[in-house]
């Protein structure tokens, strides 16, 4: 393959496709004979449903965004899934990297809308897979329980089309906007990103909560998010 590729290949400080366990989490969820896209897809899956999407658990680290701490937890936020699935293909010679963009999210929990005091999620996570002579969008956030509790679409992959964000829900209501594009990365520019969570979210990511720890409590998101979908139902029955 053209050296260029090579950064996208090889293991990364968080996309640790040589590590013991990502090796065994890529051959396990594939199939020997499955062709690139094939396999991209299934890995695809097998990090987007395997894994519960979980925004409270997002430290800024390169500890903390480990693709081996991903598979340990069971559970991550849009950065380390999409890290877990780039290390994931790189272990099976199909390039990726780490692609970035600034969001705007319109249905989110009340209690993550009060820690961030925004609705705009900066630096939203994806993988950029080498498939077919380019590279294709693959986001492997939202789990598909967690989009049946919220009233999400779940987001598809085919190994040939960019797997984006909806901008709706079933119910028609806004879902997620993209405001710009962040580029995309061989690793997780770790450096980069804290600085921007810094200016954007100081009460989170200041120094009084820690270098790269955001300040969420243990609550559950899941359970959050059925809590609020319960009470907004019983509001329409009300």
């Amino acid at each position: 393959m053209d050296p260029e590729f090579a950064p996208y290949l090889a293991p990364g400080p968080t996309v640790e496709s040589g590590h013991p366990a990502v090796v065994a989490f890529a051959r396990t969820h594939t199939k020997r004979e499955a062709d690139d896209v094939e396999t991209a897809v299934a890995l695809y899956y097998a990090v987007r449903d395997g894994f519960r999407y979980d925004p409270y658990s997002a430290v800024l680290t390169t500890e903390g965004l480990r693709a081996s701490g991903v598979l340990a937890a069971r559970r991550g936020w849009c950065v380390p899934k999409a890290v877990l699935l780039a290390a994931a293909c790189r272990v099976l010679g199909i390039p990726a990297r780490l692609g970035f963009a600034d969001v705007r999210n319109h249905l989110s929990t009340a209690r993550l809308r009060e820690q961030m005091q925004s609705e705009v999620f900066y630096w939203h996570g994806y993988t950029s897979i080498y498939l077919g002579g380019r590279w294709v969008k693959a986001t492997p956030a939202f789990n598909l329980e967690l989009c049946t509790k919220f009233g999400l679409l779940p987001l598809e992959f085919d190994g040939r089309s960019d797997s984006l964000y909806h901008p709706f829900d079933r119910a028609g209501q806004r879902h997620m906007e993209y405001l710009c594009a962040r580029g995309e990365y061989a690793d997780v520019p770790v450096d980069a990103i804290l600085a921007t969570f810094r200016e954007k979210y100081p009460h989170m990511y200041g120094a009084a909560a820690g270098a790269g720890a955001a300040s969420l409590g243990d609550r559950d998101f899941d359970r959050d998010v059925e809590g609020e979908r319960a009470e907004a139902a019983a509001g329409r029955d009300a």
